[in-house]
Order: C-alpha cells, then sequence, then structure tokens
C-alpha cells in the first residue's frame, strides 16, 4: 500500500542579536521543512545564515518566512500598509534569505508569510493578492505554504503557483476556518499528546475541524509546529513519530 506523504514545518532563525528564540538546531533534526525570518519580525544576517548551514546539514528544505515590518511586535501586530509598500517589503525580505541561500548553496523552495501578515492574507483577498504577487515577481517557481481553506491560497492558486495547504498542530480553529484569536480560551492546543490528536482528527476527516466539532474539508499537505513554544520540540517529535506509526510519509515540501 502507497504511504500517504505529509509535510511537517516549523517557523525558525527568529533569534536576534543576543535574543534567542527557541531550539533551531534540536527542532531541524526533526522537521522536513523550515521558514526562516527574513528580519522583519526575527532573524539577522548571521542567524540567517547559521539557520541555513544547519538546515543543509539535516537536509531540511527551507523557505522564507516574510513579515510585516514590525521588529518589537514580533510581526503579530496588524499593519495596513499601501499594496506597492508590502509588495516591496515582501520582496526585500524574499531576497535577502534567498541570498544567503544561494551562497549556502542551498535553495529557497517555499514562501510562508508570518504573524499578523498571514492571518491578514487569511481573511483579506486584496493582502492575499499582494503577497501572491511579490512571489511571483521573485520566482513564480517557488511554492507557497498556505494555510488551509484561506484567501491566501486561493489567491495563489489563481497567480498561478504551486500552493501547499497547513494545517496547525498547536492552533484550534473557528467555524470560519480562521485561528482562534491567541488571546482568547483555547487558542492554543497545549502538550504533544492534545497536538497529535488534533492532527490526526484533522487528517482522518480530510477537513479542519474547528473548536464547536464543526468540518470543513480541504487537502492537508503539511503541518506546522510554531517553534517558539515550550513545548516545540517535544511536540514535533512526538506528531513525527506518531504520524510514522500511523504508516504516513514524511518529507520536504517539493516532495508533496
Amino acid at each position: 500500500m502507497t504511504k500517504r506523504k505529509i509535510n511537517l514545518n516549523a517557523d525558525l532563525g527568529e533569534s536576534y542579536g543576543a535574543w534567542t528564540m527557541g531550539s533551531d538546531g534540536e527542532m531541524l533534526a526533526i522537521v522536513g521543512s523550515a521558514n526562516l525570518a527574513c528580519g522583519f519580525h526575527g532573524g539577522d544576517p548571521l542567524v540567517m545564515r547559521n539557520t541555513l548551514r544547519l538546515a543543509r546539514e539535516h537536509r531540511v528544505s527551507v523557505g522564507a518566512h516574510p513579515s510585516y515590518p514590525d521588529l518589537q511586535g514580533f510581526g503579530r501586530r496588524p499593519m495596513k500598509l499601501a499594496p506597492d509598500e508590502l509588495e516591496a517589503a515582501l520582496l526585500y525580505q524574499i531576497a535577502a534569505l534567498d541570498g544567503m541561500s544561494r551562497c549556502e548553496g542551498w535553495p529557497l523552495t517555499h514562501v510562508k508569510p508570518h504573524g499578523a501578515l498571514n492571518n491578514a492574507a487569511c481573511a483579506e483577498r486584496a493582502v492575499a493578492d499582494t503577497v501572491a504577487r511579490a512571489i511571483v515577481a521573485y520566482d513564480r517557481d517557488l511554492i507557497l505554504l498556505a494555510p488551509a481553506l484561506s484567501q491566501l491560497a486561493e489567491a495563489g492558486r489563481a497567480a498561478g503557483l504551486r500552493v501547499v495547504e497547513e494545517v496547525f498542530a498547536d492552533r484550534a480553529y473557528q467555524d470560519d476556518g480562521q485561528l482562534v484569536p491567541r488571546g482568547r480560551p483555547g487558542a492554543m492546543i497545549h502538550g504533544a499528546e492534545e497536538a497529535l490528536a488534533h492532527v490526526v482528527r484533522m487528517l482522518e476527516a480530510g477537513a479542519l475541524v474547528a473548536q464547536s466539532g464543526k468540518r470543513l474539508p480541504t487537502p492537508i499537505g503539511s503541518i506546522c509546529v510554531h517553534g517558539d513554544g515550550p513545548d516545540a520540540v517535544a511536540t514535533a517529535r512526538h506528531l513525527r513519530d506518531g504520524l510514522t506509526a500511523l504508516g504516513y510519509e514524511l518529507v520536504a515540501i517539493p516532495a508533496l
């Protein structure tokens, strides 16, 4: 029987200067793909280069993880940028990481927006179209990693990009397919066992499963574990082992 392929990804390279975020080395030994900060919410030139080297060592595919220009707010504060300004900010960040990746001989494979930008692109088609337009302008062969059932996924397909839909192992969903806002009760899925149960429930249903139990059918190609959580490494390892035991083949994003 052919195994179903699935990808496990994490947002990494988010340390900055003397400030350390997450356990990138441990996460890169587990996940198949990594989304690396490009300097606007986290990451700096040295962090970017060192994380790329670790990713190459572990044969983990890498993507750009651009954000709003919000270093102090870790990219989680909503912003209103004119389309041309947002497109330029995205091109700047993708190009920075791609330049580093070329120097390290480890190619960029995909793009995944971060934080408030990702949330806005999921809900607002105009923002989603700007993100897709920037990726096409830079390199239309880059894969767009987008939340399942989002305006971003639709905009990417409309722009002719290859789109991989992701779900979040550590976040709960609302009935409209959007993430439960972080400040609300139950927004975060805590612990490795709960995260695995949450993911398996969605994979078996072929759908997002909201807090209410509502099912929203969708393809699912990738599972994200946020690299900045205290349980990130344990959760990622438990997901890898649990999904492998269930017969899934864990692969990098380009292999989906």
